[in-house]
């Protein structure tokens, strides 16, 4: 019997990306659509929403004119000229209809919880300030994703959302004292080390978070 070809399965790409001013969509306002509108609006997305009813979160971001709301069912032209489309609504056949037509105008799109409709995930993500770490399982366990997250927020607490903000004022006082960029790249190493990390967090509890003279 021949042996059948295996076809090995494209890896996802990761990246972090900016929306800023960027034209997105979301399809749906209810309790679904009005988390994703939420994280849209977060990243500063020029946001439009297209559904006949929205929750009040959705309808007071409307008011204030921090989304664009049109009170209607979902149009083909709604997709024109968008970069990337949340579909969160309960019709199927809508989301097939949507994912398709958002192929043909080349946006990205997420239908909520049918990952095959799907050409990015939602991961399950750690903040803390700048410091963001992002877990995916492309879409085969989310709740692993989550369980996973819970152990990175214990891992990683509050504490290094300050330390990223020192590292930051750091590297930008070394670019203009260190001698060279080899130089530089060894502070900054330094820097970033467990003992290093040890001594922040002593000077955090004093009231301080200077670096320690050397």
């Amino acid at each position: 019997m021949p042996r059948t070809k295996r076809v090995r399965e494209a890896q996802l790409f990761p990246l972090f990306l900016k929306l800023r001013n960027r034209p997105c969509l979301v399809v749906g306002a209810g309790r679904v659509g009005e988390s994703k509108i939420a994280g849209l609006l977060a990243a500063g997305a020029k946001l439009r929403v297209v559904a006949p009813q929205a929750t009040p979160k959705v309808e007071s971001w409307a008011r204030s004119r921090k989304v664009q709301w049109l009170q209607r069912e979902f149009r083909a032209e709604d997709l024109r000229g968008i970069l990337l489309v949340v579909a969160a609504t309960s019709s199927r056949d809508l989301h097939q209809k949507i994912f398709r037509l958002a192929r043909k105008e080349g946006a990205l799109c997420n239908v909520v919880d049918d990952p095959p409709l799907c050409d990015f995930y939602y991961p399950a993500v750690v903040r803390r300030g700048a410091l963001q770490i992002a877990i995916s399982t492309s879409g085969r366990s989310p709740a692993l994703a989550q369980r996973m997250r819970e152990q990175l927020e214990r891992q990683f607490g509050p504490e290094f959302e300050a330390w990223l903000e020192h590292l930051g004022k750091l590297r930008a006082k070394l670019r203009t004292i260190a001698s060279s960029a080899a130089e530089r790249r060894r502070l900054l190493r330094q820097q970033v080390s467990q003992e290093a990390f040890r001594g922040f967090l002593r000077r955090l509890k004093r009231g301080s978070s200077r670096p320690a003279k050397r």
